[in-house]
């Protein structure tokens, strides 16, 4: 089949780069005039491995836990699975190449505008602000607000740490030669919280930059065209991470490959308990660990991609 993909984002590389495995005539095109995603804090559960086996020696440090301080009492979560810190501007480059190998037509600077014409399959992977899900008169997930900073110090620690916000959290994360700061919280709010947090603790950080983080899963019915990854709003309701969530749906995609709505099914029927429950436990766990902090043992292990 001749299929276009819309975004050359981590999860719109993935389905290019397999889909030309399995003998499809893929088009890539992304709007930018370069692919690497630049906006992220880069990192990913060790499930990334599963993915791409080739990105070994691309990882800066390993996390094993987090420590969470709430305002009474701080948290360890132990992880099931290691984080892994990587450049993800970097990892986009090496799929990147990954991709022309399998013999994916990738354009850059293409900004589209509409629907295109001419294809079997049409996919957008244009992330949060999809226009391809605008196109088709879909709604948009309920958007959050990421920045990140980074302070010259080096950090080779083996945990991360965050903070509680009103619905969302600030954290810290150390990559070898520098550490990453930054906040996921409604938009609204955001830029006051982190200036207010760092003017606090008389920090100053580079390079500050900020991008949306949707939530939700919204998906069309639609045999022809379909959507994946941030373009359907699917982040993980708790920490907002994308990648992992985005690669599985990839794979239902794959998996169902063309039958569209069968995809749309089997993605719905896996994520949406996942999010439903992880939303409920996310406010359980906000109203008690600040009103009842007593209630909570001082160590938690957890499953980072799924919490149980």
């Amino acid at each position: 089949m001749k299929v276009a993909i819309v975004g050359a984002g981590t999860t719109g590389l993935y389905l290019a780069t397999k889909l030309s495995e399995m003998g499809h005539d893929v088009f890539l095109f992304e709007k930018r005039d370069k692919i690497g995603r630049e906006v992220c804090s880069g990192l990913f559960s060790e499930r990334i491995l599963d993915f791409f086996p080739e990105i070994k020696n691309l990882v800066l440090n390993e996390i094993k836990y987090c420590l969470i301080h709430f305002p009474k009492k701080t948290i360890k979560l132990n992880f099931k699975k290691k984080f892994l810190v990587i450049d993800h501007w970097r990892l986009d480059q090496k799929i990147t190449k990954l991709a022309k190998e399998t013999g994916v037509k990738i354009f850059l600077g293409k900004k589209i505008n509409q629907i295109p014409e001419g294809f079997d399959k049409i996919i957008g992977c244009d992330g949060a602000n999809s226009t391809i899900r605008k196109l088709l008169g879909l709604k948009n997930p309920v958007f959050y607000l990421g920045i990140q900073g980074f302070l010259k110090q080096k950090d080779n620690s083996n945990f991360v740490e965050t903070w509680p916000t009103k619905e969302g959290f600030l954290w810290k994360i150390p990559r070898g030669d520098k550490v990453e700061w930054g906040i996921m919280e409604k938009a609204e709010i955001a830029w006051m919280i982190f200036e207010n947090f760092f003017k606090e603790k008389k920090l100053k950080l580079e390079k500050i930059r900020s991008a949306l983080i949707p939530q939700g899963l919204i998906l069309p019915k639609n045999d022809k065209i379909t959507l994946c990854g941030d373009a359907i709003g699917l982040t993980k309701p708790w920490s907002g991470g994308g990648v992992i969530w985005s690669l599985i749906a990839a794979n239902f995609l794959l998996k169902n490959f063309p039958d569209f709505l069968k995809y749309k099914k089997e993605v719905e029927k896996f994520f949406l308990p996942k999010i439903i429950f992880s939303k409920l436990l996310k406010k359980i766990i906000y109203y008690l660990a600040f009103k009842l902090p007593f209630l909570f043992p001082n160590e938690i292990k957890i499953d980072n991609d799924f919490l149980i």
